[in-house]
Formats: C-alpha cells, structure tokens, sequence
C-alpha cells in the first residue's frame, strides 16, 4: 500500500494535519475509505469492543454510524511524539429516536513508517443533550475551515 503522509517522526504541523485528515474521513462516514488509513492487522480498543484489521474496523464503524445518526466530529491534537500522536475529540449524534447526545474522548494513535495507523486506543463518554444544546451544525461532511474547534466551542 502507498504512504499516507505525514508520515512519522510528526512535528507539530504534520500533527495537526494528520488529526484534521483523520477527521475528515470519519466525518464523511464511509467505513471503507476510514479502514484504507489503517494497517492490515491494526489494534482497536473502542469502548468495550476490540477490533483487528481492516475489515473488523470497517464492520465496526457501518455498525457505529448506522446507530449514531447525523455523527458530527471534531477531532483536536492534544500532543505528540516520533510516531504516536493523542487527541481529544468530541462529536454529536442522535439515535433513532431522535435523542441527542454528545460524545466526548480521548485517543492514542499509534503509527507505522507508511503513516498507517497500527494501534488506535479510545475512551468515550456519552452526555445526553437537548437539540437547543448542540454546537455542530455544519451540512453533514466535513467540518467547515471556518467552523470553531473544540477549545474555541469551550469543549
């Protein structure tokens, strides 16, 4: 498989573009193309549920988004180092009936020479909100350039 840059030892820039790409393809929602940023036999910890491999990862995220409906993602670096990188996200989503909520985390990436991601640990917490409570309200896709980030939405 090709590289997918920026590529590992990150700097602060190659960082941050590497988190806003990684936002990108999940605001997009299409499991298959998320999968392609991720090793052959990459290690997932999300929630209780532990997958491997691209084709685990890409089950898991049509399961995902086929239950958190209208997701909305905003990923921010929180630090980094030669090849791992931590992020603090949150995003927002409704279930079938039609209940908001607003999901809040922390993951750790880890990243091979290829800038494929091998290992990726998540820790998650739902709120429940009210529709007048939400913040994203962007056309589903990706996050507008001008739309505020976490720190700027007091999040």
């Amino acid at each position: 498989m090709a590289a997918r840059p920026p590529l590992p030892p990150f700097t602060r820039e190659t960082a941050i573009q590497k988190v806003r790409l990684a936002e990108d393809a999940w605001n997009s929602r299409d499991a298959e193309r998320v999968a392609l940023a991720y090793t052959e036999d990459s290690q997932w910890r999300n929630r209780a549920e532990f997958p491997v491999g691209r084709e685990e990862i890409a089950a898991f995220l049509k399961r995902k988004w086929a239950r958190e409906l209208d997701y909305r993602l905003i990923k921010e670096l929180w630090t980094f180092a030669d090849d791992r990188i931590a992020v603090r996200f949150a995003y927002e989503w409704h279930d079938d009936s039609g209940q908001w909520f607003r999901s809040y985390g922390n993951e750790n990436w880890e990243f091979d020479e290829t800038g494929l991601m091998r290992r990726r640990f998540a820790s998650i917490n739902d709120l429940p909100i009210p529709d007048a409570e939400r913040k994203y309200h962007w056309h589903s896709g990706r996050r507008p350039d001008d739309h505020p980030g976490l720190s700027e939405l007091g999040l």
